[in-house]
C-alpha cells in the first residue's frame, strides 16, 4: 500500500510503500509515550524504508532516547525522526533493520485499513493515569489483546496472520 505523510506545518511531507499499514499496535512505553503524546501510546505502521521519498528533508531531525546499560546511558540504535518546525513525530528507523521504516500512523495522510483487533503493548511502562481499554465493543476492538512488554509477532507476522499482506 502507497503511504503519505506529513507533519503539522506540513514542512515536511514523505510518502512510502508498506505492507504493514493496518494501526494496530499501540505502544506505552516511556519513549513512545512522550514523544508522541496521543493516548498515552504511539502507532507505528511498518513500510519499506527503500521507498521512502522526503520534502523537506532539511526540516527533519533525529531523536535518539538514551538508555542506561552498565549504569551510563548510551543512545538507543532507534532513530525518532521529527519536523524540526511543528515538532510531529514522523517516523522511526532502525540501522538493525535498514530495509524497515516505521512511520507513525497519526502522520499519515492517507486512509488506513480499519484492524479488527489492537494489540496494546509494553503495557508494563504505562503512566499511571492511562487506563487501557482492552476488549471494549464501545471501542470497536473486542479482541484486543495486552502484553507486558513485546508481542510474541512481529508487525509483518501479524499483518500476514489477518489477511492485510502478502506472503
Amino acid at each position: 500500500m502507497h503511504l503519505e505523510g506529513s507533519c503539522h506545518c506540513r514542512a515536511v511531507t514523505f510518502s512510502l510503500e508498506s505492507h504493514e499499514p493496518a494501526p494496530y499496535q499501540c505502544c506505552y512505553c516511556s519513549i513512545c509515550r512522550k514523544t508522541q503524546g496521543g493516548g498515552g501510546y504511539l502507532i507505528n505502521l511498518g513500510g519499506d524504508a527503500t521507498t521512502l521519498r522526503v520534502e523537506g528533508r532539511e526540516h527533519v531531525r533525529v531523536y535518539q532516547a538514551l538508555r542506561e546499560r552498565e549504569g551510563k546511558p548510551v543512545p538507543s540504535a532507534h532513530e525518532r525522526h521529527f519536523c524540526g518546525k511543528c515538532g510531529s513525530h514522523l517516523w522511526a528507523f532502525n540501522s538493525r533493520w535498514p530495509h524497515l521504516l516505521h512511520p507513525v500512523a497519526g502522520a499519515i495522510d492517507t486512509p488506513l485499513p480499519t484492524p479488527a483487533e489492537r494489540v496494546h503493548m509494553m503495557v508494563g511502562s504505562k503512566a499511571p493515569w492511562i487506563e487501557v481499554e482492552v476488549g471494549s465493543p464501545v471501542a470497536g476492538h473486542p479482541n484486543d489483546v495486552c502484553f507486558a512488554e513485546y508481542p510474541g509477532k512481529s508487525l509483518a507476522d501479524w499483518h500476514r496472520e489477518h489477511g492485510f499482506a502478502a506472503g
